[in-house]
């Protein structure tokens, strides 16, 4: 029994930390939620920005437990450079993907534009019109009026200028050249 009374101190700092990341996750998600439930449309990408804030808070919270157990930071920081540099080198042609979880996240919070909304992205090589059906955390999903689906990574999206027309335009149709009679 002395030997738990001697780890006593960590095994209280331990729960409290994990008390603590519970009670923070718990407190993000019912904000997250409530700012979604401004609008319809900003409630389809709750789950990708939970994943994020969830990710977030078990990492410190993981970080914060091997610094109660006093596990030797110098042996941490060169685990995580020497896995940060093989995860550097295999995602070498892709790192934009950090800065495409950043545009989503952005995207969520700021509001340009909303699942639903039909857009026009300003761009001089692949100009395009279409109505966003899905923002994830690292690409949004577009339709083309003829079907297709594109898919753009978040980040191009801030970076290019988009135009929110709003409501589909109206394309006429056969029907639209024959003279219609009155209604009475």
């Amino acid at each position: 029994m002395s030997t738990l009374g001697g780890y006593l101190p960590q095994i209280i700092a331990t729960i409290a930390t994990l008390v603590g990341a519970l009670l923070l996750r718990y407190a993000i998600v019912k904000l997250i939620n409530k700012y979604a439930s401004l609008s319809h449309k900003l409630s389809l990408m709750i789950m990708p920005i939970r994943r994020v804030c969830t990710i977030s808070i078990n990492l410190l919270a993981v970080i914060s437990l091997f610094t109660i157990w006093g596990v030797d930071k110098q042996n941490i920081f060169v685990a995580l450079s020497s896995v940060f540099a093989v995860i550097g080198v295999a995602l070498f042609a892709q790192w934009s993907i950090l800065s495409n979880v950043t545009a989503g996240i952005i995207i969520f919070f700021n509001s340009p534009i909303k699942i639903g909304d039909y857009i026009q992205i300003l761009d001089k090589d692949f100009p395009i019109q279409a109505r966003v059906v899905d923002l994830l955390t690292f690409y949004t999903h577009l339709r083309t009026d003829d079907g297709e689906l594109h898919v753009f990574p978040n980040s191009l999206l801030l970076q290019r200028g988009v135009t929110v027309i709003g409501e589909k335009p109206r394309t006429p149709n056969a029907n639209d050249n024959e003279p219609h009679e009155p209604m009475n």
